[in-house]
């Protein structure tokens, strides 16, 4: 019996290629003849660079970048041959910053930029940008800003690109050298659809969770809105109503503008990076999994992915996840023919936290045990 454990991390816990260890511990433990292929996944949110790099032979590049705040940061990405992978949340990310610093008005892409610029010298033809965990809402000027790009206000002075200048925005000057950032192929990997203003856009749905208050949020998304008129007065590019255009505070919609980006789900391209439809093969039975299955999993995330993949080729599923909060109709409906939860097993959420590796390797020698058992 062929198994395939393709889970994403378990944020705050486990990676995903801790998830996977623990899964194939459970399984062994029931019947140690069992064969457990682990392939971690990722959604091309933060921890994406970890997964592929379990499946691709990577060199790390390290650089000083500026963080969200524009201060001085050591921050890596990865490349093999003339192909770059950056995380932007790598010298851009949320997690880089105290609680009491977050607040994307005033944080900036600007490190994204020199990671994007370093890989370029270094030879980059290729680059794989993974938009997830951002700490900003700046539609990616910082980024645009670090490659040559300048934002002017309407008394033609230099504005600091963070998201609270969007709304000043008069004139955009693109770098001279523009034909160094045209010769390379861009693609952005993001795991939302969202536009990138109003109602369902980059401010209104994720500032708030950045550090954001109410009156901050209007001012940004006032700020996206006149940007992106600004952007259609220069390049004649239109990017209000393109989905994902608003993933990670707007980078989705600055990576079309100034990179000309294509968008990609991130599933989508860690399946063809880490050629999982070809682990499929001769595969019985699939474990898949996150920290939690909420309505966003329906939107493109691992566990959907992966269910969505194996229904096409009647391969069973089965799902390990922190917590739920998927109806059994709404979890039928994803394929999942079986799906346990960490915090099911009447513990608190301290426990679930500290002791995760423990219960997801408890929970697959049940599954496996029930399933044999079938």
């Amino acid at each position: 019996m062929k198994v395939l454990i393709a889970p994403d991390k378990f944020k705050g816990s486990l990676s995903a290629n801790e998830v996977c260890e623990a899964i194939a511990s459970g399984i062994k433990k029931f019947d140690s003849t069992i064969q457990c292929v682990m392939h971690p996944l990722a959604d091309g949110g933060d921890g994406s660079l970890e997964v592929i790099s379990e499946h691709l032979q990577l060199e790390t590049i390290t650089i000083t970048t500026k963080d969200p705040l524009f201060r001085p940061i050591q921050a890596s990405y990865k490349r093999s041959d003339h192909t770059a992978y950056i995380e932007m949340a790598a010298s851009s990310g949320l997690a880089l910053l105290k609680p009491e610093e977050q607040n994307c008005k005033h944080t900036t892409t600007y490190g994204t930029g020199q990671l994007i610029n370093d890989a370029m010298q270094k030879g980059a033809r290729t680059i794989y940008l993974f938009i997830g965990g951002s700490a900003t809402c700046d539609a990616g000027i910082g980024m645009a800003a670090s490659l040559g790009y300048k934002f002017l206000d309407k008394k033609n002075k230099p504005l600091l690109p963070t998201g609270d200048n969007l709304i000043h925005i008069q004139q955009i000057l693109a770098p001279d050298h523009l034909e160094q950032i045209e010769d390379v192929t861009f693609v952005t990997l993001c795991d939302v659809d969202n536009p990138l203003f109003g109602k369902q856009g980059a401010a209104q749905v994720f500032a708030a969770q950045k550090g954001a208050n109410s009156e901050d949020i209007l001012t940004l998304d006032q700020g996206l809105f006149h940007f992106s008129s600004i952007v259609a007065q220069s390049f004649d590019k239109d990017v209000t109503n393109i989905p994902g255009a608003g993933a990670a505070g707007g980078l989705g919609a600055g990576s079309i503008i100034f990179l000309n980006a294509t968008l990609q789900s991130g599933i989508d391209a860690l399946f063809e990076i880490t050629k999982f439809p070809e682990a499929l093969a001769n595969t019985d039975l699939i474990f898949t999994g996150e920290g939690k299955i909420d309505h966003q999993t329906l939107n493109g995330k691992v566990v959907y992915g992966v269910s969505k993949l194996a229904k096409a080729q009647k391969i069973p599923v089965y799902g390990i996840s922190g917590v739920s909060e998927l109806s059994a109709s709404e979890i039928a409906s994803l394929g999942i023919s079986h799906l346990k939860t960490v915090l099911s097993e009447g513990i608190t959420k301290e426990e679930a936290f500290t002791d995760t590796k423990r219960l997801v390797e408890k929970l697959a020698k049940d599954m496996i045990r029930y399933r044999m058992r079938e």
